[in-house]
């Protein structure tokens, strides 16, 4: 699965415009990344939890040239350790029980009651 076909699968689930799923998208994305940057770690109960992780340097091997060593320097990475509700799905190839809610549009109003008036009067203001 790719980017987009995530973005219209989660509209799908949800409701919400493929626009705004992009925007929060990207806004999660961003923010995960940043978090990582500084350090931090960010955890998704059950699903898993992303942190950035020291390696230490090390000597390798040139794949081009067998017998020549090369040395790899130390290094931040980050890396993902997979919860347990996220282990069971994969395991028993069953979906994660999520518990969506309905989502409601901004512009529905909760009650139908009264009638939304019109900012505009027939009166000009002066400035």
């Amino acid at each position: 699965m790719n980017k987009s076909e995530l973005v219209n699968a989660v509209a799908k689930t949800t409701g919400l415009s493929k626009a705004d799923v992009d925007r929060s998208l990207k806004g999660i994305l961003y923010n995960v990344s940043a978090a990582l940057s500084r350090g931090e770690k960010v955890t998704f109960v059950g699903f898993g939890t992303f942190e950035r992780r020291d390696r230490k340097a090390r000597m390798g091997v040139n794949p081009q040239r067998p017998t020549e060593k090369i040395k790899i320097p130390a290094k931040k990475a980050p890396a993902f350790s997979a919860g347990s509700e996220l282990k069971a799905a994969v395991a028993s190839g069953r979906l994660p029980k999520l518990a969506l809610e309905p989502v409601k549009s901004p512009m529905m109003k909760a009650s139908g009651k009264g009638k939304s008036k019109s900012k505009k009067s027939g009166k000009k203001r002066s400035r």
